[in-house]
Parts: C-alpha cells; sequence; structure tokens
C-alpha cells in the first residue's frame, strides 16, 4: 500500500477535477486502475527523471528540493498548481473529442500546439480492425506481452477455466493510492527476474552449487552428507540478509509466489525466501529444492505435493539444473516421477555431473556413459540432453584422481556452464515470449476441449450418464478436437491427468466455444506479437 501523507492529499476541489479527468484518460479501459506501465509513460510527459517521479511532480516542477521536512509542510503544498505536462491537454481534447481549432488551456493559460506525427507503427495499428489491440501505446516488449495477456489471453482462460487445469493466472499487484481511491496495476509474473531451479538427490551438492556461485552462504543454507536442504528455498536478491518463512512471503503481493498457498500450510511451512545483497542475485533467482527420496526413503509420505509443487516451479523457471554425482546414478521412483512433471519444459533442463573428480579418468567415462543411458529411458527424446561435467564447490580438485586432461575437461566445462547461467538475464526477454506463445497455444487447445465436451453433453436428460461416458472417452474427444481444428497431438495435455480435474466439475456448465475469443488469440500470435518484436529490441542486447 503506497500512502500519499495529508499536505499533498488535501488538494483543491478544481485540482482534484484536473486529476479526475487525467486518470480517465489514462483508465483507457475504464475499469478504474491503471498499470505501472500506463503510468510510467503517463508521468514521463512531466519531463523529470524517474528517480523524482517517485517523488511529488508537482513540488520537483514547483522548484522545491524535495525532502522530508518539505513534505510536513502544509502550508504552500496546498496552494501548488497541478504539474504541466506535455502534450498532454492536446491528447485530453482529442480523448473527449472536442477540438478547438488548436487552441487549447494549459493549466489556465490560451496555448497553441501541433498534433505529434503519428508513428508508421501506430499508423498501421489504425487501419486494422477495432479487435487488434493498441500496442502504440507500449513502451517495451514485455508491456505488450502484459497487455495482450490482459485484453485477450486471460479473458479466454477465465471463461475456460484454464488456471484450473493447467496453470495458475499470471498474477497481479494492486499498488492504491489512498487519496484518490485509485489503483495502479502491475504484473508481477512478467516483471520477476529469472529463475534457475536445482534437483537432486540428496547430497548431490545442490547448496554447495549456489553457495559456489556466490561465493559465500545465504541465509538457512546447510551442507552435509545428509539430507540438510527439507525445504524449498528461493535465494533472491534484497537490501539485507535474512529470511522469510513461507507462509509470509506467500502473502506478499510483490513476490510472484501467492499461488503457491494452494498446496497448503505443510508445504509453506517447508518453503522460505533467503534474501542478501549480491551482484549476481540483482539479475537471476534461485531455487534450492529437498534432495529427491530413494531407496527405504521414498516409503516415507510427504506432508504435501511434491511433485506438483517442482512442476509450479519449472513452470516459472528459465534453467533447470538436474544434478547427479558419480556414486548416485540411480534414478528413484520418486525422481522419475519429478523428471515426469518436467513434461513441456525439456528446453530448460540442463545435467550436472557433480563431484566428478571423486573418480578417475576411465572410471569417469564409465559413469558418464551409465548416466545418459539412464536419463535415456526416464526423459524419453531422441535428442541428448547436455550434461556438465566438472566438481562445482569451492575446494581444490582432487589432482590424484585427475589426469592434466582431467583438469582441463573440468575447467571447460564449468566456464561452458558459467556462461549459460550469464546468458539467462540476456534470453529472459526471449524466454518470456516463448512461454507467451507456448501458454497461449495450450490454453486455445484447452478452450477446443472444454467447448467440444459442452458440446457433446445431451440438452435434458442423461447428463449425468453422459458426462461419465465423456471422461471414459476422453481419448476421443481429444483425438476428434485435433482432428477438426488439425492441431499438433504433441501441445495437447496429459489425458489422465485432464480427466482427475476434469471430475470435479459439471460439464453442462461449462461455456460453448466462443470464436471471437478464438479469434482475439490467433490475432495475438499472427499479428500482434510480430509487430511487438518488429518494433521493440531485446533490452539486455
Amino acid at each position: 500500500m503506497v500512502t500519499v501523507s495529508a499536505p499533498i492529499a488535501s488538494c483543491s476541489k478544481a485540482n482534484q477535477k484536473i486529476y479526475q479527468q487525467w486518470f480517465n484518460y489514462v483508465d483507457s479501459d475504464g475499469d478504474g486502475r491503471i498499470t505501472g506501465d500506463d503510468a510510467t509513460v503517463f508521468f514521463a510527459k512531466s519531463n523529470i527523471d524517474r528517480p523524482q517521479l517517485k517523488q511529488l511532480l508537482s513540488l520537483a516542477q514547483a522548484g522545491y528540493e524535495i525532502s522530508a521536512d518539505l513534505l510536513r509542510t502544509t502550508d504552500d503544498v496546498e496552494l501548488l498548481e497541478p504539474p504541466v505536462m506535455e502534450g498532454l491537454d492536446l491528447l485530453l481534447m482529442k480523448h473527449n473529442g472536442s477540438k478547438n481549432n488548436g487552441v487549447h488551456e494549459t493549466n489556465g493559460v490560451l496555448a497553441v500546439q501541433h498534433a505529434p506525427p503519428k508513428s508508421l507503427f501506430t499508423s498501421m495499428l489504425s487501419k486494422k480492425t477495432s479487435c487488434h489491440t493498441s500496442l502504440g501505446k507500449v513502451t517495451s516488449i514485455v508491456d505488450g506481452l502484459k497487455r495482450l495477456y490482459n485484453e485477450k489471453l486471460k479473458p479466454l482462460e477465465v471463461a475456460y477455466r484454464y488456471n484450473d487445469f493447467a496453470s495458475p493466472l499470471l498474477l497481479f499487484v494492486l499498488i492504491c493510492f489512498e487519496c484518490t481511491d485509485h489503483h495502479m496495476q502491475t504484473n508481477i509474473d512478467f516483471d520477476a527476474k529469472p529463475m534457475v531451479m536445482l534437483l537432486g538427490q540428496y547430497s548431490t551438492g545442490k547448496t554447495t552449487f549456489i553457495k559456489h556461485l556466490l561465493k559465500s552462504n545465504y541465509p538457512g543454507a546447510h551442507i552435509g552428507p545428509e539430507p540438510t536442504t527439507d525445504r524449498f528455498i528461493v535465494v533472491m536478491g534484497g537490501p539485507d540478509e535474512r529470511s522469510v518463512p513461507g507462509n509470509t512471503i506467500a502473502v506478499q503481493a510483490d513476490m510472484p509466489f501467492k499461488t503457491l498457498s494452494s498446496f497448503g500450510g505443510a508445504f509453506l511451512s517447508k518453503f522460505e525466501c533467503s534474501q542478501m545483497p549480491h551482484p549476481l542475485l540483482e539479475h537471476i533467482t534461485f531455487v534450492d529444492t529437498p534432495g529427491v527420496l530413494s531407496g527405504e526413503k521414498q516409503r516415507t509420505q510427504r506432508s504435501y505435493d511434491f511433485t506438483g509443487v517442482i512442476k509450479w516451479f519449472a513452470e516459472k523457471c528459465d534453467m533447470i539444473l538436474l544434478l547427479f554425482d558419480p556414486h548416485k546414478l540411480d534414478i528413484s521412483d520418486e525422481f522419475k516421477r519429478v523428471i515426469s512433471s518436467l513434461h513441456g519444459q525439456d528446453d530448460k533442463i540442463r545435467v550436472v555431473l557433480n563431484k566428478a573428480d571423486q573418480v578417475d579418468t576411465q572410471q569417469l567415462m564409465r559413469v558418464y556413459g551409465a548416466l545418459m543411458w539412464s536419463l535415456g529411458k526416464v526423459l524419453n527424446t531422441p535428442e541428448v540432453t547436455r550434461v556438465y561435467v566438472g566438481s562445482f564447490n569451492d575446494k581444490p580438485m582432487n589432482k590424484e584422481s585427475l589426469d592434466s586432461m582431467g583438469k582441463e575437461l573440468f575447467e571447460k566445462e564449468q566456464d561452458d556452464l558459467l556462461v549459460d547461467l550469464m546468458d539467462i538475464p540476456k534470453k529472459a526477454c526471449d524466454r518470456q515470449i516463448n512461454e507467451f506463445v507456448k501458454r497461449a497455444r495450450a490454453a486455445k487447445i484447452h478452450a477446443y476441449i472444454i467447448s467440444q465436451l459442452k458440446k457433446e453433453m445431451p440438452t435434458m436428460m442423461g447428463k449425468s450418464k453422459a458426462q461419465q461416458k465423456l471422461m471414459k472417452n476422453l481419448e476421443d474427444v481429444f483425438a476428434k478436437v485435433q482432428r477438426e481444428f488439425h492441431l499438433p497431438a504433441g501441445d495437447f495435455p496429459d489425458v489422465e491427468q485432464f480427466r482427475q480435474v476434469l471430475g470435479a466439475y459439471n460439464i453442462d456448465k461449462f461455456e460453448k466455444l466462443k470464436p471471437k475469443m478464438i479469434q482475439a488469440v490467433d490475432e495475438m500470435l499472427g499479428y500482434d506479437i510480430p509487430e511487438l518484436l518488429k518494433n521493440f529490441k531485446n533490452p539486455y542486447e
């Protein structure tokens, strides 16, 4: 909650009217809220640097030096006029449909302004039908994706309950201004830093790997041969070193972990956020996970849906590291379930054969071959997974086990992995586009499936039997949708998982197919996103 001090809130009725008019202009969709990026573009018209925009615009333009003492004063502040916003009056005139031969009023003074020339992008958009999103106002690729999601993809997801079957709705946070009762909306999922998740059995070096990259311990880190990490720990940047409990972090509006509360209190008690100031953590967030159980330990049931949590993080992450060590190559039943939950995220997976200096070169070759054979059975892909071989810790390499060739190999492998990690922020924008397009296609197929189920329900009698039959023959429904709409089979959801979720719903309550919603998503994929990429560059390039 962002509050405004009493002196600023007590402005005149005339100025309140002006502020309301400005807000109505920025709130183009009339929902009583504005996005953070809309506010940024609007405030940029004041020609003040962003740091000053966090202060009070009127004070800055009036020549006051922003200070705590100034904010406590009341006499002069109440007399301040609204700030000058370059070009805003002309935009308001056009917005209200009133023209006055180029003559308009700026803060009570008559002035003449010429309309700025329209950009080619804006002109092209104006020629399109009204169903195209107005991307002429966006300021970046990410800003455009936010707008496209809100206006085109999210309505489809809500209508066909995509969030219940596949992935939660992307998170938004509301920042409220008490003086006006208005809201500014920003998308936490889009704005979150890239994440890297580490998976593996206990004592494969997950925590040590993070420590090695940071060159220091982080709050809550425990290292040992036994299963020391018994919780999910998100390691991210912060002003000071501290550990935040899961129940607290799940309700923080500015964090992208709110939907994790759906896994219940048992999980949240095993979840925490570790914050510390670090240059690397300004660009990347790491997710340390509990060791995957093997052998007799698998008989002990976890108190929460471990595989479901892994899947949730996998969808959010930019890279997933599967860690093995030469003495723990067996893939347990739980590890198989975990790897299966990564279906659809294959391009994010990297395999790390850690602690490889514990065996000599000949043994290492055999270990590498055995690992590739084991992974081939679990990943079910003909492509060879990239495997990094090394010893990722701060200890000196075991020279007794390694010859000169092995040492050189380790150094090159470690450099390759570090380069891959350092490229994550540069590729974050491309990753967001890729995940957004993947999500849009999945949501569209989901809408086809739901509407087909609705279509096959009887109008009057026998609805219960019809639902049971449809659930039993769900594979046939998938096949029918695939043939009718010429969709790739690989993009369809898992049948068993879909059937399990479907059992909790009344199919008759589902929505029929809405062609306009499908058309909006098709146009977004075929026109809006290509135009967005054409007009904006990757911010890291």
